[in-house]
């Protein structure tokens, strides 16, 4: 009986040395730097850099576009007010071609309702005032400033 337990004992021996034998040729290959899953993990961690590293390029020269585009709203929004001030001081000129005209038609109309004898013909004299028309006034809002609030408007 002790003979058959030497034997079984034997044989199992040998079949764990054969199923270990065949797990570290399995491992060596799972492991493989060129082929196995080493391969898989160590090409991935350079694409990992890889990919940090244009993320924070992409980043940076994002944060400078943003930059700018502040700088450029910020003179846009200067410009837009010097153009309203100069659009709002506009109103009170008028262009002496018109105000020339405007004279010249009321004196038109009104010799036009008095009776053709009246009506003369001679120049009137310099020396009277004449009335200068009111200035043109735009009519309704020309612009409309929208408020906002403090952190409304910036990133």
């Amino acid at each position: 009986m002790e003979l058959i337990a030497d034997i079984f004992l034997v044989a199992s021996a040998l079949g764990a040395g054969l199923y270990c034998f065949v797990l570290s040729r399995r491992l060596r290959r799972f492991t493989d730097l060129e082929k196995g899953v080493g391969g898989a993990v160590a090409v991935l961690s350079s694409q990992a850099d890889e990919l940090k590293k244009s993320l924070d390029s992409a980043r940076a020269t994002s944060d400078q576009a943003s930059d700018e585009l502040k700088s450029l709203t910020l003179r846009a929004e200067s410009v837009a007010q010097q153009l309203e001030l100069m659009m709002a001081s506009m109103h009170d000129v008028i262009p002496e071609k018109d105000a020339v005209e405007e004279t010249d038609t009321a004196g038109a109309t009104e010799t036009a309702y008095l009776p053709k004898d009246e009506v003369s013909t001679e120049p009137e004299s310099t020396t009277e005032l004449t009335v200068k028309p009111e200035p043109k006034r735009a009519m309704g809002l020309m612009f409309m400033r929208h408020t906002r609030k403090v952190g409304e408007g910036t990133a």
